[in-house]
C-alpha cells in the first residue's frame, strides 16, 4: 500500500511527532535526553533547517521545524539512525527503535504557528509528568530566549517576551497533532518506576531479556498496580498482544 504525501505548509513550517516503536520509551535517563539534543544540534548546520520549538517526552518527541534545502525525510534520516546506533550500543540491543515513518503536520499562519509551540510546550503538563511548562527540563520553553537550538526570532516577532511566557503558561483546549493514545491514570514516569521496583530492571532492554515466566508474573502485578495493558506496553516494549494474552492466562 502507498503512503499518503505529505501537505506543504505555506510558512514552510512543520510539526513533526516521531514515537517509539510499539510506544515504548526511547529515552531511559537524561544522558539519552541530552545526546538527542546534541545530534540535534550537529545536524542543524549541516541539514540548514530551523527549529522553532520541542519536546522530548519518554517515548516520543514533538519538533517545530523549518526545514531548509535538505527535505524532513532527510533529515530524519540523518537524525533519527544516529541515535539509534548510538542508543542500541549503549543498551547492548538491535533493531528499530521509532517506527518508521513520522507523522508531519503543516503550519500555514501565524495564529498556529503560536498554537502549535504552546502545545508542545504544554505536553508534559497535559501528560501528567508535571504542573507547569517551565518545570518540564527537555522542552524548549525554560531556555526559548538563550536556547542555541532554537530560532525564536519568527514566534517573537508575533508576541513579547512576557506575552510568550503568558500565553504558553494558559489553560486551553488545543488539538494539535499527537501520538494518538489515552492519557494514562499514572505518569509514564511513576508506572516506570513501578515496573523497575517489580522487576528488578532497570531499563526496556532489561525487561524484554527476563525469561517469559518471570515477565509474566510482572505484568500481572503491574497490572495490580492500576497500569494499563497500553500503558505497560509502551514502557516494556512487550506487545500489547502478548500482555493481553499473559493477564488472560493468569485468571
Amino acid at each position: 500500500m502507498s503512503t499518503r504525501p505529505r501537505l506543504s505548509s505555506s510558512l514552510g513550517i512543520y510539526h513533526v511527532v516521531y514515537r517509539g516503536i510499539n510506544k515504548q520509551r526511547i529515552f531511559e535517563d537524561n544522558e539519552d535526553y541530552e545526546k538527542f539534543l546534541s545530534i540535534l544540534r550537529k545536524y542543524q548546520p549541516i541539514c540548514g533547517y530551523k527549529l522553532i520549538a520541542y519536546c522530548l517526552m519518554s517515548n516520543h518527541i514533538h519538533l517545530l521545524i523549518k526545514p531548509g534545502e535538505v527535505p524532513l525525510p532527510r533529515i530524519f534520516q540523518r537524525i533519527i539512525p544516529s541515535f539509534v546506533y548510538w542508543y542500541n550500543k549503549k543498551y547492548q540491543r538491535v533493531g528499530s527503535l521509532f517506527q518508521a515513518r513520522f507523522k508531519s503536520r503543516p503550519v500555514n499562519n501565524r495564529s498556529q504557528l503560536l498554537i502549535v509551540t504552546r502545545y508542545i510546550h504544554q505536553n508534559p503538563v497535559k501528560a501528567a509528568v508535571c504542573n507547569h511548562p517551565r518545570k518540564y527540563k527537555y522542552s524548549s520553553f525554560r531556555g526559548y530566549f538563550d536556547n542555541d537550538l532554537i530560532d525564536s526570532e519568527l514566534v517573537l516577532s508575533e508576541v513579547s517576551k512576557k506575552d510568550f511566557i503568558d500565553f504558553n503558561c494558559e489553560k486551553n483546549s488545543d488539538l494539535c497533532l499527537d501520538i494518538e493514545e489515552e492519557i494514562p491514570r499514572l505518569s509514564d514516569e511513576i508506572a516506570t518506576n513501578i515496573m523497575q521496583r517489580l522487576s528488578g530492571c532497570r531499563n526496556v532492554t532489561e525487561f524484554q531479556s527476563l525469561d517469559i515466566d518471570r515477565r509474566d508474573n510482572v505484568l500481572c502485578s503491574m497490572r495490580k498496580a492500576h497500569i494499563s495493558m497500553k500503558q505497560a506496553s509502551r514502557i516494556t516494549g512487550i506487545s500489547y498482544g502478548v500482555i493481553r494474552k499473559a493477564l488472560a492466562l493468569a485468571v
